[in-house]
């Protein structure tokens, strides 16, 4: 592979500008959907939903599986279990429960793209090249954050929502090429934590439930699948999770944070297009190239801004720059929901420009609690926790859109009774975006001076 370096940075790039798309590509389109099978915005979202959460678990279970059976195994089985998923979709697109189990299969198997890509590249591409390969894939990875809202958009208006199970489908394309180019691995003797993971994974469905429903049983069912999970991690010799990482309270809290903040701003997210549907009235097209698709496009400017601030100027005014330009653009949202849509869409800007900084400081923070033996599993464990912030953050604002006690006139700003509901409901994002940046921005330096004085 080695000699091949630049054939495969390129099929490597192709494989992650794909499966970011697969994340974002149905957003603009929920509205769609609901209206369809004629479904709450609650139900509507579990489509997105339902990818995300078998996406973070699946990433966790790839990477925990990639030591002892190779990433080439994994990969192919990978985009083999997602082609499943996207056929399945493509001949059961009429029937809401198929949508749901096809989008579930297309997360387990498209995870394995993000969890064994950077393996991919460390292992055998020159060591001399992995600049120019991480550079590739992540601006693969940003351009298909931009571009998934457009396409999702113009395919939803003009050929019809269940064709965007198609597009991702080229993925398939590679599978002859990294049977080539990745060699053959040897399978080594270990053992999986199957029971640990399938409990994390109960607890998590039956929270995102209860999110979505409110109905206490599912609440009772999540606490039981986590004090099992919890009893777990610590009588397996492997545990899916290890326990060590679970005492690091530095780390614990950079995690939350940025599940919360991550799951905040998807959550909004998810909410735009329902807004600009029902307020406004524009095309789904539109929604896509005009109101999301800026937005996205800034996520790659900012990132880089976001290292550079990190460097000079710290986390903590880093993580303030991020958290008060997210808080300013659901503030001019909530205020003034009802006025031009373009006023939303350089809001967008701002979330997205903020959330790139948010991102930065959270994963230089996390990195930074870590001991180098603990890199691996504590990001890994990061990723997977802002992946299921995310999906967690699209099923309450699902299930928020329903609740008609939202529906009320509340600030002066607003005068159109339809946007009555949105408004409210960003201030409750506000709330919570506020509680995400405490645990950073007051806990964390004072715990940091205070371990600095005990050692004086």
């Amino acid at each position: 592979m080695a000699g091949g370096h630049t054939k495969s940075i390129v099929w490597l790039s192709f494989l992650a500008f794909f499966s970011v798309l697969n994340e974002t590509i149905f957003n603009v389109s929920l509205p769609d959907i609901a209206t369809h099978f004629r479904i709450t915005p609650s139900a509507a979202n579990w489509v997105n939903t339902s990818f995300i959460l078998t996406f973070a678990i699946g990433t966790a279970v790839y990477g925990k599986l990639s030591d002892l059976y190779g990433s080439k195994k994994l990969l192919l089985l990978g985009l083999w279990i997602y082609g499943a998923g996207s056929l399945l979709g493509l001949f059961f697109h009429s029937w809401y429960p198929g949508v749901l189990a096809a989008r579930m299969i297309q997360g387990a198997g498209v995870s394995a793209v993000p969890a064994l890509i950077l393996v991919i590249i460390t292992r055998y591409i020159d060591r001399k090249h992995h600049g120019k390969a991480f550079g590739m894939v992540g601006s693969m990875v940003a351009c298909g954050e931009g571009i998934a809202p457009v396409i999702g958009g113009v395919v939803t208006e003009y050929l019809h929502w269940f064709m965007l199970f198609l597009l991702p489908m080229m993925m398939l394309l590679t599978i002859p090429i990294f049977m080539r180019i990745i060699p053959d691995e040897t399978s080594v003797k270990g053992k999986t934590d199957v029971i640990g993971a399938s409990l994390l994974s109960g607890g998590i469905v039956a929270f995102t439930l209860f999110m979505t429903a409110y109905q206490w049983g599912y609440l009772a069912v999540c606490l039981l699948f986590f004090l099992a999970f919890g009893l777990r991690i610590r009588q397996a010799e492997q545990p899916f999770i290890e326990p060590s990482l679970l005492g690091k309270r530095t780390f614990i809290i950079g995690v939350l944070t940025g599940s919360i903040l991550l799951g905040t701003v998807a959550g909004y997210v998810s909410m735009i297009p329902y807004m600009m549907k029902e307020v406004h009235q524009l095309p789904t097209s539109l929604i896509g190239i005009g109101v999301l698709f800026p937005g996205t496009v800034s996520v790659a400017l900012f990132g880089i801004v976001g290292g550079a601030l990190v460097d000079k100027l710290g986390k903590v005014f880093t993580m303030s720059a991020g958290l008060s330009m997210i808080g300013s653009s659901f503030l001019i949202v909530s205020l003034f929901p009802d006025r031009t849509p373009w006023l939303v869409s350089g809001a967008v800007v701002l979330t997205f420009g903020g959330l790139s900084l948010v991102k930065t400081v959270v994963s230089t923070f996390v990195a930074a609690t870590l001991r180098p033996e603990e890199s691996g599993s504590g990001m890994g464990l990061l990723n997977f926790a802002c992946f299921l912030g995310e999906g967690i953050g699209v099923a309450t604002v699902g299930g928020l859109l329903t609740k008609s006690w939202l529906a009320f006139p509340l600030l002066p700003t607003v005068t159109d009774a339809a946007a009555f509901h949105y408004s409210n409901l960003i201030l409750i994002n506000i709330a919570v975006l506020v509680l995400g940046g405490i645990g950073f921005l007051f806990l964390i330096p004072y715990r940091q001076w205070w371990e600095v004085r005990k050692t004086m």
